[in-house]
């Protein structure tokens, strides 16, 4: 699905001398063309602007809330599960499987960024709470999440709520598209995925 972006989506170009004839513009290296957006100097627009859709971000911290403890009780099933079998299969082997238990927690670190990425990769941009909330992760200039991004996303969540404490998570209340620390640190942006507006692309070159 794509969404709306920011204030330059009127389908001119606003740079200095900027021209929309022939879909190419000049001194600002802007256009476009083909109703897609292009950048000549490697900088894409934002793509979604809380001041021209504001319903993008409307109730989306209340509602990531309520989707990371879903996520949370989603990672901690096959958890459970695994320290439940180690601690059956520790007493059939007479204490021996009980050594299993320090591979709990690098597993578990692993199963996190796993899931992290494989869900924020894939064809929904969501993790299986997100998708149940309705929320959708993007990066600011509108691209979908993908594997790498999606793990960076966990593990800079959790460094910063460890270093800094839970009360980083204020700095949502701050900024018009509602995000976080690790999302300003990634160039991330959570929306709402219920909200259907259009978003420009950026035109390829070749």
């Amino acid at each position: 699905m794509s969404y709306s972006g920011s204030g330059d989506t009127g389908g001119a170009s606003r740079a200095g001398g900027a021209s929309s004839a022939g879909g190419a513009s000049s001194a600002g290296g802007v256009s476009s063309a083909g109703g897609a957006w292009r950048n000549d100097g490697g900088v894409q627009p934002h793509a979604f602007d809380p001041d021209v859709h504001p319903e993008l971000f409307r109730g989306v911290l209340t509602r990531r809330m309520f989707a990371f403890l879903i996520d949370l009780v989603v990672l901690s099933v096959p958890v459970i599960l695994a320290c439940v079998f180690i601690a059956v299969f520790g007493v059939v082997t007479l204490g021996l499987g009980w050594a299993l238990f320090w591979l709990v927690s690098p597993a578990s670190i692993i199963w996190a960024l796993v899931y992290y990425g494989s869900s924020l990769g894939g064809p929904h941009s969501a993790t299986l709470g997100m998708r149940v909330m309705d929320l959708e992760l993007r990066t600011w200039y509108g691209a979908p999440g993908y594997f790498v991004l999606g793990a960076a996303h966990a593990l800079v969540f959790w460094m910063s709520v460890s270093f800094l404490t839970p009360l980083v998570l204020l700095i949502g209340l701050f900024n018009g598209r509602r995000r976080l620390l690790h999302d300003i640190v990634l160039g991330t942006v959570v929306v709402n995925s219920s909200v259907r507006v259009p978003v420009p692309q950026p035109a390829r070159t070749t």
